[in-house]
């Protein structure tokens, strides 16, 4: 009867997240403060019933509980009992579980920690918390119930999906969902915000914190699993512009846009109808990604359901939830206003065409991701919008981005000075363009990796000089450490974001440019080169997994006669699903990644192979990284855990 009390759990959760919807809030209408108190303990009791149903069901998977319908289809007995933890969450109902569990430990977060803020401002923004909760969880309970059983119980499951039979997917969706969730609390200030009609730059200081912390295991998120597409899927790349891969990348757009424009609204007081728009388009964007991954809309490994019904459900609750909120800051936008003024060339001016590059991104990737959908929809054909798309309209509109980066930090608040930026700047200007000449004479690349190799070089050089001025403010006066310790972490947070974007981009540049891929059919002896690389294909040896078999291959890697490293690749069959699978072998090094993949053996007894010299492949994981680490150090700032002064509301 175990799975049944998780059934009782999300049933009581949904009584209590009910009850936080409503109670807090309208507290807060009447500034009834015994309403308002009820939401803290609301916000726990709604997660404690939660995490008992998702800890029933990661206990019916470790059981081999087959009589729980979602176990059987999602398990086996012969998984690895790691696999059997992560399939908790390896199909849609559970995966759907896991992100309640996220979104109520997000409000457990929020009540646990603002302690500081006014208890209307937090009654407001735990009960709109609640009412996501109520939506999520009659999705759950009425079409995607983890513990429905299956009577009479099979004797064995159908096993977990193969590609999803890796330790970096047993990580990469709980990472992804805390960032889709964690923009439902920056939205959630923003309702409130919008109710109370206050939007000042102690909003933008609560809100912030949150914001970043969001992006940073969104960032994450996308990192691994593009790593995991890199190396599981067998085919070399990274980015694919997956409608499921946009859809987790458009709200980071948004997000970014989002971080930048709370930074302005915190310190000048300005862009505050931008910075409430951004806040609901991220979580917007959020719940449209779910419904394009839950719907059947669409096919992609990274997609879980085709239960149209389910995609019904959550069109309407998307629509209630943007409509809403979009109807609410239509309403309320003109009484909260825009905020401070600011000339043409000024810092704000600056981070506003940032944004605005950053959305018009955004909207080029909604329109790729959505056009062959509606084409589909509307009866008039199927097509398909690939990456010669998307490169050719991401990139023109990056670059403008990747300059910015390094000019906004050169430039004063308010009124700037086009002169002194460029005096500033210009030392830098030049250094990138003679430092990246040099790389590409030497490597012999084309113009546009040159290019590349300018842009990366600019954000580094720039932020670099940035951070220098500001650790030479104050020179003669306090000692060099004093003005060390002196930076806030917000400020650290921002140079790091920005080297490992100069990072990012150098590794992208280098690895799409100068990459080596050559395909060939090898019998045991031969080989095949690849740039300097010589793959010689030695031995194959069979392999018996824990629920799978498996053709070992033994690769043989030289360069100029001189041996580098020996690569494992495999081509494995697992048992139950009788699904074959490329495990790739990879041998990582500073400046280069040697890749190779087996495909399907030919009747003379050769293997199909796929070898790949990728330059700089890992600069582009520690790009992300480093970015990452960015944000956090950023959210970390001890300013956001100062008590800030009371807002003035206006009423409704």
């Amino acid at each position: 009867m175990i799975p049944e009390l998780g059934n009782v759990a999300l049933i009581l959760s949904l009584g209590l997240s009910t009850l936080l919807g409503v109670l807090p809030i309208w507290g807060a209408y009447k500034q009834d403060t015994r309403w308002m108190a009820l939401a803290r303990p609301l916000a726990v009791g709604q997660f404690a019933f939660v995490v008992l149903a998702f800890g029933i069901l990661v206990s019916a998977f470790v059981n081999n509980d087959f009589s729980v319908a979602y176990v059987a289809g999602n398990s086996n007995s012969l998984l690895p009992i790691y696999f059997r933890i992560a399939g908790a969450w390896g199909g849609h109902e559970g995966s759907l579980l896991l992100w309640q569990f996220m979104l109520t430990g997000w409000t457990l977060a929020v009540a646990v920690f603002s302690r500081s803020l006014p208890q209307v401002t937090v009654a407001r923004v735990l009960g709109v918390m609640g009412l996501i909760s109520v939506g999520f969880l009659s999705f759950t309970l009425f079409t995607s119930n983890p513990f429905e059983r299956i009577l009479p119980s099979p004797p064995d499951g159908r096993d977990l999906n193969p590609l999803l039979q890796d330790f970096g997917m047993i990580i990469h969706p709980p990472l992804l969902y805390m960032g889709y969730v964690g923009f439902s609390v920056v939205f959630a200030f923003a309702i409130a915000a919008l109710i109370g009609g206050s939007v000042d730059e102690a909003w933008a200081k609560w809100s912030r914190p949150w914001t970043l912390l969001a992006w940073v295991f969104l960032t994450l998120g996308i990192l691994l699993g593009s790593f995991w597409a890199y190396y599981e899927l067998g085919w070399g790349g990274w980015w694919f512009w997956d409608a499921v891969e946009n859809a987790s990348f458009m709200p980071w757009l948004v997000g970014t846009a989002l971080i930048h424009s709370l930074s302005v609204t915190e310190k000048r007081g300005t862009f505050k109808n931008w910075t409430v728009l951004l806040a609901i388009l991220a979580f917007s964007l959020s719940l449209l990604g779910t419904f394009l991954v839950r719907s059947g809309v669409l096919t992609s490994v990274h997609a879980f359901a085709s239960d149209p019904s389910r995609g019904l459900y959550i069109l309407i609750f998307l629509l209630i939830v943007i409509g809403g909120s979009l109807s609410l800051y239509a309403w309320r936008a003109p009484k909260v206003g825009m905020g401070g003024r600011f000339s043409l060339f000024s810092r704000e001016s600056f981070l506003l065409l940032n944004n605005v590059f950053l959305m018009v991104t955004m909207g080029t990737v909604l329109l790729g991701t959505l056009y062959p959908l509606a084409i589909d929809a509307l009866g008039l054909g199927k097509i398909s919008v690939g990456p010669p798309y998307f490169d050719a309209v991401f990139v023109p509109l990056m670059v403008p981005v990747l300059l910015l980066m390094s000019v906004g930090p050169f430039v004063a608040w308010k009124q700037g000075s086009a002169q002194r930026a460029w005096l500033e700047l210009r030392g830098v200007a030049l250094a990138s363009v003679v430092l990246a000449a040099a790389v590409a004479l030497a490597v012999k690349a084309s113009v546009g990796v040159a290019t590349g190799i300018v842009l990366a070089l600019w954000i580094a050089l720039g932020t670099g000089l940035h951070l220098v001025q500001r650790l030479q403010a104050g020179a003669g006066r306090v000692s060099f450490a004093q003005r060390w310790r002196a930076i806030p972490l917000s400020f650290w947070g921002m140079v790091v974001a920005h080297i490992g974007v100069g990072v990012f981009a150098l590794g992208v540049t280098l690895v799409k440019g100068l990459d080596h891929v050559q395909d060939a059919s090898l019998k045991e002896g031969e080989s095949v080169s690849a740039g300097d690389y010589q793959f010689t294909f030695k031995s194959l040896e069979k392999r018996k997994g824990p629920n799978y078999i498996a053709g070992r291959a033994t690769f043989d890697v030289t360069r100029g006669g001189r041996h580098v490293t020996t690569l494992y690749p495999e081509k494995r069959l697992y048992i139950v699903q009788r699904m074959p699978m490329t495990e790739s072998a990879i041998d990582r090094g500073l400046t280069r990644d040697l890749y190779v993949s087996l495909g399907e053996s030919t009747p003379n007894g050769a293997w199909g192979v796929r070898v790949q010299v990728k330059p700089f492949m890992g600069w582009v994981w520690a790009g992300c990284l480093v970015i990452a680490l960015g944000g956090l150090l950023a959210a970390s700032d001890k300013r956001y855990r100062q008590r800030t002064r009371q807002p003035i509301e206006i009423p409704l």
